[in-house]
């Protein structure tokens, strides 16, 4: 058993009976000792299936958020957030529906459609530690809408860095506190008005147990001696600046490995800065508006009329003649273009060279990283924890491609730190990373 499983079969990160705490407390106790097993954890594991104050209503009107926020601000403890987004059906990635949960004040759903400023909420919940499952993933919504924590906790990084097999929503909580969460709504179109309820059930209970599982984890991680670790990896989440805008987003189109003429990296641009725009206007995704294989087809036979471009994957029978003409439109657009305004065929590489290219541009620079990989791999594994939450890869690859002059503690740790890694992260691997430039 590795520490992460033995802390799963722990009775007493446990819930049993048929509901979780009547108090809505944070703690949980109280189930026996697990029978013996090779798979098993623990006692079999409990559908939840509805919230412990049934389904709260969608709040959408400026009196329900007053409430909600007055409410929420007189709790006490950590409060569990949630977001639901409509990726696949939407443009962008805001959110349609937003749910918490705190102890004194239940469980509210809030419409950020109805309500798209929630800034007062953030405000009241300023100084309380926020839990989140994958906050990054949430957080770039919920900046949109006002809110933003001054502090957090992750339960998905948190499983990480302790080491679980799988750190999904539904396999923690079942794991860990032994109930079985419903997740058959994951990617459903959260634009829908009015949210069916076995919706709403579902988005209620993806915040039920959210603060059980935080303190569970927490306990866990301090067992391991990881908990400094982990609050330290939650504040530069917390700190970290919103996402700058992706360079040449539309280089990104699956399948552009096969587009390798400058003229038909023209038509893929064009093409999907055209999408783009359509989809922007009509809110949908974009891949509901031309398929990225069809992009990639037409700019490998760069067709020179309507009736080509309808013979091609992705312009069948079913896209109208307005629509087919919309996309030649486009390609002529870049089949146009004089040759120094195409894009170039790569991006300007601004770090190391991909790997594989190293032993032949620099050999001694390929056996360091060889010998780098391998001391932060039996790391991870004697700490038990994913490789790339030890360390980013990137990171390695940036200090073995150009090392510092003189290789000792102080420039390796000044190395990793320029690089954003974290103190708990410069101190493990420094060592590790001596040896192998050392060599």
């Amino acid at each position: 058993m590795t520490d992460a499983q033995d802390t799963a079969a722990d009775s007493s990160l446990r819930t049993t009976g048929g509901a979780p705490p009547e108090d809505g407390g944070t703690s949980v106790t109280g189930a026996p000792e697990p029978e013996p097993g090779p798979e098993a954890a623990g006692p079999e594991p409990i559908p939840l299936l509805e919230p412990r104050e049934g389904i709260p209503p969608v709040v959408a009107d400026e009196a329900a958020l007053a409430e909600v926020i007055a409410a929420f601000a007189a709790g006490s403890g950590p409060v569990a957030v949630d977001a639901e987004r409509a990726s696949g059906y939407r443009y962008g990635q805001r959110a349609y529906l937003v749910q918490l949960r705190r102890e004194g004040a239940g469980t509210a759903l809030i419409d950020p459609v109805a309500c798209p400023d929630l800034s007062g909420l953030g405000e009241a919940l300023a100084g309380v530690e926020w839990v989140l499952h994958a906050a990054t993933q949430d957080l770039p919504c919920l900046r949109e809408i006002g809110m933003l924590p001054t502090s957090l906790f992750d339960t998905e990084l948190a499983g990480r860095l302790a080491g679980f097999p799988r750190v999904g929503l539904g396999a923690m909580v079942e794991s860990v506190l032994g109930y079985v969460l419903e997740k058959g709504h994951s990617a459903v179109d959260w634009s829908t008005r009015p949210l069916p309820e076995p919706w709403l059930r579902y988005a209620a209970l993806d915040v039920e147990l959210l603060v059980d599982l935080r303190d569970a984890l927490e306990k866990e991680l301090d067992r391991q001696g990881k908990l400094d670790w982990a609050r330290q990896e939650f504040d530069a989440i917390a700190a970290a600046p919103p996402a700058e805008p992706r360079k040449d987003p539309w280089r990104r189109t699956s399948g552009m490995h096969k587009v390798r003429r400058r003229r038909q990296l023209g038509v893929v641009r064009e093409l999907w800065q055209t999408r783009d725009r359509i989809a922007q206007r009509r809110d949908v995704s974009p891949g509901k508006v031309l398929s990225d294989t069809a992009i990639v087809e037409a700019a490998l036979a760069l067709p020179a009329t309507v009736h080509a471009l309808s013979a091609l994957n992705g312009f069948g029978q079913r896209m109208g003649r307005r629509a087919l003409e919309q996309w030649q439109a486009a390609v002529d657009r870049a089949k146009a273009l004089p040759e120094a305004q195409l894009p170039a065929p790569g991006q300007p590489v601004t770090g190391p060279p991909p790997p594989r290219a190293w032993a032949d541009k620099d050999p001694a620079a390929a056996a360091r990283l060889s010998a780098a990989r391998a001391g932060v791999s039996e790391l991870a594994e004697r700490i038990t924890m994913p490789q790339e939450n030890l360390i980013t890869p990137d990171t390695v690859r940036r200090v073995c491609w150009e090392p510092p002059k003189t290789v000792d503690t102080a420039t390796v740790s000044a190395a990793l730190a320029a690089h954003g890694a974290r103190p708990w992260q410069v101190e493990l691997v420094t060592p590790v990373l001596v040896k192998a430039l050392s060599a």
